[in-house]
Formats: C-alpha cells, structure tokens, sequence
C-alpha cells in the first residue's frame, strides 16, 4: 500500500491514497472510467491514461481549466504551483487569474488529468502528448519547443558559436551549452540586455512570432535582421528554410504568460431586454397553445395514411414542402414539428408493404389528455431527444441529404445543451430575455473548441436551434423563461418562492448570491434569492448556478468579486496527506469548497413531478374550450376560440379550415358536406349539429346548401365491377355518357339504369365528383359504404430512444458499489504474500500456484486461525482472476468464504482455484 506522508510517485499511487469521497467525483465526471468497473486502482488509472478518455475529459473542461493544462503542458515535469501560476498570470501578476488557478487545478485533480504534490505537479502523459505544441499540432499557447527540443538535430559546433555570439563562455559538451542557454534565455535581467542590443528590425521580427505563430520561413542566405537572431539563438532552425521561436525567449518577451488572454471568470449572461412576468407567460401560453394546434392539425393531415416512407428512409423533399404549406409555416419549422411528434411517440411508420407514416396509437390516448399535460409531453419529448431538426437539408459524412424523419439526424450533445442554454434562461430574473450573443459565449467559456474556433460549430448551433424552438413551443415567452419553462426544468418558481416563504422559513442562497460566487441584488445582481426549500422535485438540492467555479451568469465579470473560497491560495491539508503550497486539494472537496457547477438534468422520476408542476403552471393560463360557434350567412363559422373536442373534429369534417388565428374560421362547401355525408350522418343530423352548437341561427343559405347536397348524395351507386355505376334515373345516367369528361372513365351500358366502367371505384368515384355529381360507394350487398376519416394507425410503436454522448452518469448506488469493488480489487492485488518455500514473494502481477492438497490444507487451517488468504480463480467462462478471501467453511469440494474483493461471503469450488498463498503480516 502507498503510504499518505510520501509523494505519490505514478498515477495510481495517487489515486491510492484518494478517499471514497475523491473517487465518487473522479468517476461521475468520468463514467467511462467504470465502463466497465475496473479491477483495482492500477486498472482505473491505466484507464484514466488512455487517449480516448483523455480527450473526452478535456473536452468537457471550461476554458480557464483547460487553459491551466495547456499552461502545464508548456512548463517543466514536473512543475510546481509556484511555476504554473507564473505561467498563467506573467510577472506582473493578476489576481483574478491568483483567484480562480487553485479552482481549476483542483478541477483537473478532481479529473485524474493532473496527479501529484504541489511541488511536483505532472500533467498525464497522454494529455501532455496532446497538449504539447508541435508544427503539427500548434498549441492555442502559441509557443515553439524549448530550446533543447529545438537543438536536438544540430551540431555541436554550431552551438557552441550561438553560445559564444550569445556572450556566454564556450563549454566542453553541447549538453551544458544548451543548458547554458536556456539558463540566459530564462534570466529576465540578462535578456532585456540582450534584446536592448538588437536591432529595430530584429525586435519587430521576434514581436511578429511571439504570441503565434512561432514558425517563420527564412532564405538561404538570411537578411540581416534576421542573422543577427539566428546568430545569437533567439530563432533556431528546425528545418531547412524554417525557423522557430523558442519558448523560452517567447516567454520572456510575454512577461511570462502562457497565454495572450486568460479568461479566470466565465462572460455574463446579460439580459437584453424585461418584460413583465405576466406578459412572458401569457405569451409562452399562446404559443403553448398553438403547438399543441400543430402538431394536431400535422396528424389529422395524415389521418387517412400520410406521406410514404423513403427507401433509404424519412419524408421526401417534396413531402415536407406539402407538409409546410399544410401547416403554413416554412421548411424547418414544418420539420421540427414532424420531428418533435416522432419523438414524442405520436407518429411512426405503418410498417406496410407501401410503408406510410401515420399517427400511432398514442395519438388517440394523447389527444384526450388535458391540453396542459399534452403540452408537457411534448416539451419533455424535446428536451431528452438526441433527434435535431436543425440538421434537416445538411449533409451527411457520404454527402447524402438528411432527411426528415430519417436516419443520421441524432446529436448526442442535443440535450445537454437544451438543458444548459435553459438553465442559463433560468439564472435569469423572471422576464428578462439575454442576447443570443451572450448566451452563445457562455456556452464557449463553458466548452470551448480545443481546435480553431469557429462561429458555426455544432454545440453554437444547437443553442441557436435551442433559443428559437423553446419559443415555438411556448416554453419562453419574449425571448425570456416562462413560469412554467422553469417548473419544467425543476427550477425554484415565484409561486414556489412565496410558498416556502409562507410557511416561515428563511431564505436560503440563491444563485446569484454569494454561496454561488455572485453578488446579492443590493450588488447587481440580476435577480431574488431563492430559498432552498422550494417546491420542486430538486428545489432543496438544487440551485440554478451557471458556472463551474465562478460567478452566476447574471453577475459574473471582470469587476466581479471572486468566490469567496478561492480568494486565498492557502489551505491546510487534510490528515494524511502532503501541502506544499495553494494548488494541493487532495482530497480535494474536503478542503476547497467549489462554487457550485452547472446542475445535473433531472432524473425520470425527478422530470415526471417537474413536469406535473409545470403541466399545472400552464394550465390556468390556456384558454378554455368552447361548445359553439358563430354562423355567418355567407357559408362560414367562426370559432372564437379552441372548440371542444367532439365539436371540432365533426367541423372538421363538415367544414374546410379557410383561416387560423385567434378566431378560426370555417367555410362549407359542396364537397364538405358531402364528406359529412360520406361519414355517415344525415341531413337532419346536420341540421340538428348546427343548432345545438350555433350562437346564431342557422343561415338559410347553409341550410339549402345541406340539403341540395342530400338530395342528391347517393342518387349514383358505385361498386365494383371492376367497376360499375347505377342508377335508378337513367336520364342521369344519359347525361354522364354525354359528358366529354367521363371519357377517360371509358363507361358503357350494360342495362337501362347501369353503366360498366374500366376504373377501379375509388378512381370512378373521383372522377363523377369532378364532374358535378355526388355518388356514394357501395358494398357487394348493395349496402352504401360509410368512410371514416380517421381509420389509420400504426401499430403500437415506441418513441425513438436518444443515443446516449458516451456512458450515462452513474447514480450513488453504483458509484458506490464500484468503488467498493475497486478498493477489494486493489487490496487483493498490492497485499504482500508470504513467500512460498523457497519461492520468491508474489508481486499479484501472477496467479498463486499450488498443489490440490496444498490448497485444501491451507483453506481448512485458515478457518481454524480465521485468517485471510490470497487465491487464484478461474470461473466458469475462463477468466482468471485473484481475490482475498477468509474462510468459512471447507467441505463437499466447495470453500465458503467472505470474499473482501466482492464484499460479500461466496462459495467456491476447490477444483477451480488455482493456488492459495497466507498474507504476509503487518
């Protein structure tokens, strides 16, 4: 075992001597760690090692974090605190950088990408490698190599001139030369004489490379400027016709940054403009509404079977064009409604030989649901799905065109940033509404490109898509978040507020406050406390604070105060453990309190209560359903508002949408009432409809309308013969034959009162509607059909399951039962053997070997003595593996024993257990 008084000398000492607390932060900020759980702590730090972890891990740090491993990549290894913080804040000193450095180094700690004391702290190889400026790899430092790294490939004559044109003694070896230069290179007083000699040109040369980048391209025979640098080293050849800066002068010509700019305090999230609580409420609410609205008026579309489904899968180019004008709304809008009632589970493909998209089952179970709680599906559909409509009309990796309802359209970061970008809405003051802008540079602070930066990245766009489809569906109002947008992210609402302010209980920190590093509203704060025992399915553990050790969203800058734990560098370290200086956290919550990080996203059961919260919030604030309308005498009803649901789906039948808004408007037409007729119902019926659900007296203009049409519905029969037309009237039958239009229905008579045709009847009985008549199908019997408008569903279908970015976080149960394993693990594999004979101790890198009785006599005096033994074991599948246990009992060919590796007492056969070997003692 690593003893805790001496420095850790690997990765995996260093995480020995962690306690539980330490490795329950390292694996929940890395849960690939324990995909699968790891054998021992050697296992968890190789682990921590690899290059796809590391990258993963950096790609998660914000950007001062991740600037302090870059300043580390660049500085010695080991460096200490002292160096480091040299490097980020210069000579002059800077004393937010002071503030915020041990934070973020206790960050990279806390992430096994940095291990050891404070004065020897080392940078993992593998995110060294990736960090380390090469001509290759430019590092966002702008530094060259050192200048050993630089003169690895020269001669040593050719240093020995650079060192004595440099003004230093000759030395017997180019190892103390270049030694000797680097010494001069990192004397702040022996190289501001030496630049004080250059020339003009030469120092404008050196300020065109200092801060990046460090590579330049030089001439056979050099200018003069620049031979007078290469004479004295401050630019070293790398290559033939290229030279580099080498870091050593960069940092003297920077003051010692690292860094052209640090950015210790995430930007603020500032709002652009306020608007009243109220108004942003009832405005999400209306479009809360009108979601809803769409997403009905979309299914109904495909009620009777809708679009086909593409052969590679998704909707047609053409389709979605069909879609949006149906919906009267442009191309992407029509796409994140198609894609947002996928996710949903409320419209799939049929799964039919002529595959067809159609509304699921689920629909019908949906729609009769409160218009609130519909509502809250769909936003909670929104906010976990991977699917993104932005994406729609890209292009794939195979330059295909991503489809609608296709594959290919899954980004796993989607939810993350939905939830982020709304919990930056949330950090907000009710009704206030940021700029896109600065939301967008919170986000980059928070995740920023390890690469070049760009303004279209995929993380800036899906804020972008964020900020405009939270609006359509009515979760903010004015750009700002609603009461009921918070409630569906489980933040502390007013109403809550006042309630927990009701019962009498004091107000506890809120986000903004100094407990997350902000300033309270007296200081500028952009908004109230709130009380830690608010209602909400996280309000007494959560808080809306934006950004992992620094200052809230609404208060953060760069006159902000620093957080109240990170403004002295000085600790004490915990028990057990070495301080060398500001940097050591080991472990490090016990001794250096965070400001409190972005919060996690709710759990299922935590986002089913937020989402009955906010399915409350909403439902007072939507408008209640009519039982009337309003006829007019020129054929039209206006609905004044939403209609209940029997009264609307038969005017949607009886009548065509003409107009959406406020009010809707209806118009009959022939062709609607004879689909009322179609369904089934009678003129009467009709009649009867109209009068119960009308404010004003049917006009008489409607009435004759209905019954003109009833008296002719029906008067044509249509069947199957392939296809056949009666008719009790041949003088109609007559003039269907007279007519020019019914020739490419090529009709014959076949009796005085039937008429064959060659169209099959759905055709037929399309085309005599064409021509002015109104026919009723009919079956065999020569019973007239009725057709129901709402006949297709699909099969019973589940919503699409988001594609996970990487292994989901882990719960306390598992963390805490893998850390148990881990620790087993450990101690089965560093507990020192007693030597066997005159064999060697065992190191636990091999299996114990010995003899069946040998293993038997050792088990059964260990349950005499009660002590533990160390055995090999090899299951049923093969795989080896060693374990600590004490036994029990031994009879039957079977050993039972509690097993400290798994924690538990197991039972195991003898014939499986390749060898056993007694603990050393203590």
């Amino acid at each position: 075992m690593s003893d805790p008084a001496t420095p850790p000398r690997s990765l995996a000492e260093d995480l020995r001597v962690r306690d539980d607390a330490s490795l329950t932060v390292l694996l929940r900020s890395r849960p690939d760690l324990i995909t699968p759980v790891p054998t021992d702590l050697t296992q968890l730090a190789t682990r921590a090692g690899t290059r796809a972890s590391v990258v993963r891990a950096l790609e998660r740090l914000d950007r001062f974090a991740l600037q302090t491993a870059e300043a580390l990549a660049v500085a010695a290894d080991p460096a200490t605190y002292d160096e480091l913080l040299a490097l980020m804040a210069g000579d002059e000193g800077d004393a937010a950088v002071t503030a915020a450095l041990p934070h973020a180094l206790g960050t990279l700690r806390e992430q096994a990408l940095v291990w050891g004391t404070d004065d020897r702290l080392r940078l993992v190889r593998t995110a060294r490698e990736l960090l380390t400026p090469s001509p290759q790899h430019p590092s966002p430092t702008g530094l060259g190599p050192t200048v050993q790294e630089a003169t690895a490939g020269m001669s040593p004559g050719r240093i020995q001139e650079i060192v004595t044109t440099a003004g230093l003694p000759s030395t017997h070896d180019a190892v103390s030369a270049v030694s000797a230069l680097t010494a001069l290179f990192t004397d702040r007083r022996r190289m501001t004489a030496l630049l004080a000699d250059a020339p003009e040109e030469s120092r404008e040369v050196l300020a065109r490379l200092v801060w990046g980048p460090p590579y330049g391209q030089v001439t056979a025979d050099p200018a003069a400027r620049l031979r007078w640098l290469l004479d004295r080293g401050l630019l070293l050849p790398t290559a033939p016709g290229t030279v580099v800066l080498p870091r050593e002068v960069a940092l003297h010509l920077r003051a010692g940054r690292a860094h052209r700019a640090t950015d210790p305090l995430p930007p603020p999230v500032e709002p652009a403009s306020t608007h009243s609580p109220r108004v942003v409420d009832t405005t999400a609410a209306g479009q809360a509404y009108t979601a809803l609205a769409t997403v009905e008026e979309l299914l109904k579309d495909w009620d009777e079977g809708g679009p086909a489904v593409l052969r590679a899968g998704g909707l047609s180019v053409r389709d979605l064009k069909r879609t949006a004008v149906a919906l009267d709304v442009p191309e992407p809008v029509a796409a994140f409604w198609t894609e947002l009632a996928y996710a949903a589970g409320l419209l799939a493909s049929d799964g039919e030989a002529d595959e067809r998209f159609a509304a699921t089952p689920a629909y019908d179970e949906w729609r009769e649901q409160p218009a609130a709680e519909r509502w809250a599906r769909l936003a909670d559909a929104w906010l976990a799905a991977t699917r993104t409509a932005g994406v729609v009309g890209g292009r794939d990796a195979k330059d295909r065109t991503l489809s609608a309802l296709g594959p290919g359209l899954d980004r796993s970061a989607a939810p993350e940033v939905r939830h982020r970008v709304l919990t930056l809405l949330a950090g907000l003051p009710q009704g206030a509404s940021p700029s896109a802008e600065s939301v967008l540079a919170r986000l980059r602070w928070e995740r920023p490109l390890r690469g070049p930066q760009r303004e279209d990245d995929l993380r800036t766009r899906l804020a972008r898509w964020t900020l405009t489809e939270a609006e359509l569906l009515g979760v903010t109002g004015r750009g700002a978040l609603s009461a009921h947008g918070r409630a569906l992210l489980g933040a502390p609402t007013a109403e809550s507020a006042a309630k927990a302010g009701g019962r009498g209980r004091a107000p506890g920190p809120s986000a903004t406050g100094p407990a997350a590093g902000g300033q309270g509203p007296a200081a500028g704060g952009q908004g109230p406390a709130t009380s830690p025992s608010a209602t909400g399915p996280t309000a007494a553990t959560r808080d809306t604070a934006l950004a992992p050790g620094a200052p809230s969203a609404s208060t953060a800058g760069p006159s902000a105060s620093p957080p109240p734990d990170t403004t002295s560098p000085t600790h004490s370290a915990p028990p057990g453990t070495t301080s060398s200086g500001p940097g050591d956290k080991l472990p490090v919550h016990h001794e250096h309190p965070r400001p409190a990080g972005p919060p996690e996203p709710l759990s299922p059961a935590e986002q089913a209560v937020a989402s009955a919260a906010a399915a409350r919030l909403l439902a007072p604030l939507l408008p209640e359903p009519l039982d009337h309308v309003l006829l007019q005498a020129d054929l039209t009803a206006v609905a004044p508002g939403p209609l209940r649901r029997p009264l609307a789906d038969m005017l949607g039948v009886l009548a065509d949408v003409e107009s959406k808004g406020g009010a809707t408007v209806y118009r009959f037409t022939p062709g609607s009432v004879r689909r009322a007729l179609d369904a089934g119902r009678s003129a009467s019926d009709l009649h009867a409809f109209l009068a119960e659900h009308s404010r004003t007296p049917v006009p008489q203009p409607l009435a004759y309308l209905i019954d003109d049409v009833a008296r002719k519905h029906g008067h044509l029969r249509v069947g199957a013969a392939s296809a056949y037309v009666r008719c009790d009237d041949d003088a109609v039958l007559n003039e269907i034959l007279a007519d020019k239009r019914a020739a490419g229905l090529r009709l014959r008579r076949l009796a005085p009162t039937v008429l064959a045709a060659q169209a099959d009847p759905a055709g037929l009985l399309e085309g005599l509607r064409a021509m002015g008549f109104a026919p009723a199908a009919e079956s065999a019997e020569g019973d007239v059909l009725i057709t129901r408008a709402d006949a297709h569903r699909t099969p019973p279908r589940t919503a699409p399951e988001p594609v996970p970015d990487g292994p989901p976080t882990p719960d306390a149960t598992l963390l805490a039962a893998a850390i148990r394993a881990i620790r087993a693990g450990d101690l089965a594999s560093t507990t020192p053997r007693k030597p066997s004979g005159a064999a060697p101790a065992r190191t636990g890198t091999d299996l114990p070997r010995t003899t069946s009785a040998e293993t038997l006599a050792t088990m059964q005096a260990a349950v005499l003595t009660g002590e533990s033994l160390w055995i090999g074991y090899v299951n049923a599948e093969g795989s080896a593996s060693q374990r600590v246990i004490a036994p029990v009992r031994v009879e039957g060919g079977f050993v039972t024993a509690y097993d400290h590796t798994a924690d538990e007492v197991r039972t195991y056969p003898l014939h499986r257990i390749t060898g056993v070997a007694e603990l050393a003692d203590d």
